[in-house]
């Protein structure tokens, strides 16, 4: 497959015209950033990580007969795609008060919420990614209400997870809560694994070091089940 000209870099990675107008090239970077970009760095070998659990999850979600736009990983960093219109749409959903959250009603981090939140943002460099609501994506029509609809049913974790365990081919999942930890679940059983106090030195791309440091809570709650 012929690779042609860059149509455009975002902060995680950059996409490339091919010879097929149906197919691009995806191309994983080793950037890391924070405050919507503002603050930026970079992890040795992230673009690898990236690019091979993306693929991962996408041949997973075909397998299920969930169709996604993968075609075939080239290399360690990248990766040919079906052309595809997104919906243009960032979903967040809170256990915990952290972050912007917290900054913007007013409350202490690490408060548990009573129940889930759910937020959405306009996925806009552009713009600063704004916050916007179910009436502004419809009336905007960045998304239909059927689309919204696959946002909205699950209500807690055990509830969440079950639907990917229902195609038969997941063995566990995790979930991260911040300075909760992780909620970690397989088939027969499920556990909360603690974090453990450190030393900041930088908060650049803390979220992609979940990825390797995922063994030590693994190894921590391993007593609680046997997948693992």
């Amino acid at each position: 497959m012929e690779i042609l000209e860059q149509l455009y870099e975002g902060k995680a990675k950059k996409v490339f015209k091919t010879a097929d107008k149906d197919v691009y090239m995806v191309q994983y970077k080793d950037d890391a950033t924070a405050f919507n970009g503002a603050k930026k760095g970079s992890i040795s070998d992230k673009g690898i990580v990236n690019n091979k659990m993306s693929n991962k999850i996408m041949q997973q979600l075909e397998q299920a007969g969930i169709p996604t736009h993968y075609i075939e990983q080239l290399s360690d960093r990248e990766t040919l795609v079906k052309r595809v219109k997104i919906v243009p749409l960032e979903v967040i959903v809170r256990n915990v008060t952290a972050g912007s959250f917290a900054k913007r009603f007013g409350v202490e981090e690490g408060r548990q919420l009573k129940n889930p939140t759910l937020e959405f943002c306009y996925k806009n460099d552009d713009l600063d990614d704004p916050m916007i609501n179910n009436y502004q994506i419809t009336a905007l029509e960045l998304a239909t209400d059927e689309e919204l609809a696959y946002y909205y049913d699950a209500h807690d974790l055990m509830e969440g997870t079950d639907r990917l365990f229902a195609g038969g081919r997941t063995q566990m999942a995790a979930v991260t809560m911040g300075k909760r930890g992780c909620f970690l679940r397989t088939r027969s059983a499920h556990a909360y694994c603690p974090t453990y106090d450190v030393e900041v030195k930088d908060t650049t791309g803390a979220g992609d070091s979940f990825i390797p440091s995922f063994p030590r809570p693994g190894a921590v709650c391993r007593k609680s089940y046997s997948i693992l």
